[in-house]
């Protein structure tokens, strides 16, 4: 199992299937929806208040994410839920996607809105399907192969700075950090600095064309969601409250 892995990708690396390899049924849908104002807050906390309040906003319903609130300078923000784990993760650490309580807000510029939404609005259509882990990783390979999802051919970049992201057991909120999708790189390119660690780096999805690097941002720079409504950011649509 990979060690503190964040990634934009919730940092799922830190939960393991089960043993025997099986599929295993997927908690009821319900159990991964959030209010909806508290949703779009939490997707707002994942950028500074300049950025994330000129964003679109899309939030996740029983069919996939809609937009909730349009936006003017291209950046989109949305909270991954497990199915966010990265493509060519380990297959022993993709048991994420049934962790209900996995809440990974981010901000994607516009290349990545263009190039990574795509990628992550399709993984959270599959798994809403009901597909299994292995099926997901499989279907975004020949859905990238095939030109259904577009090229990653240059760098863009995503803030994940939320104060209350949940990025499963072990890791928790883990610190404010960039995500930087570069094509191919591979962690050694970087100096090879320690996965999980202050300094940035790349994990499981190093040298594929959706690695991305992690790079750690030092000092006071965590958002807090802003309250709407009532609404707490760790409750589920249900109103059952989330770890």
């Amino acid at each position: 199992m990979i060690a503190r892995s964040v990634s934009a990708a919730v940092l799922l690396a830190a939960l393991s299937a089960d043993a025997s390899g099986q599929s295993r049924a997927y908690p009821p849908i319900s159990d991964y929806l959030m209010d909806r104002n508290a949703e779009v807050a939490l997707a707002r906390s994942a950028a500074p208040d300049r950025i994330s309040t000129r964003a679109t906003v899309k939030v996740l319903t029983p069919s996939g994410y809609v937009v909730a609130e349009h936006g003017d300078n291209g950046f989109v923000c949305i909270v991954m839920r497990g199915w966010g784990a990265p493509t060519f993760t380990p297959a022993r650490s993709r048991a994420i996607v049934y962790d209900v309580t996995a809440r990974a807000p981010i901000c994607f510029d516009p290349v990545a809105s263009r190039t990574i939404l795509p990628l992550q609005e399709l993984r959270a259509r599959l798994g809403l399907d009901g597909k299994d882990p292995e099926t997901i990783a499989r279907d975004i390979a020949t859905a990238y192969a095939s030109g259904a999802l577009p090229r990653v051919e240059s760098v863009a970049f995503a803030y994940m700075w939320s104060a209350n992201q949940e990025l499963g057991p072990g890791v928790g909120a883990f610190r404010p950090h960039m995500m930087v999708y570069a094509p191919y790189y591979d962690n050694t390119m970087l100096g090879g600095n320690p996965i999980g660690g202050g300094l940035p780096f790349i994990s499981d999805d190093a040298g594929t064309p959706f690695a991305f690097v992690v790079v750690p941002v030092a000092g006071n720079a965590a958002v807090e969601a802003k309250k709407t409504g009532g609404a707490d950011v760790h409750h589920g649509q249900g109103g059952a409250a989330v770890p």
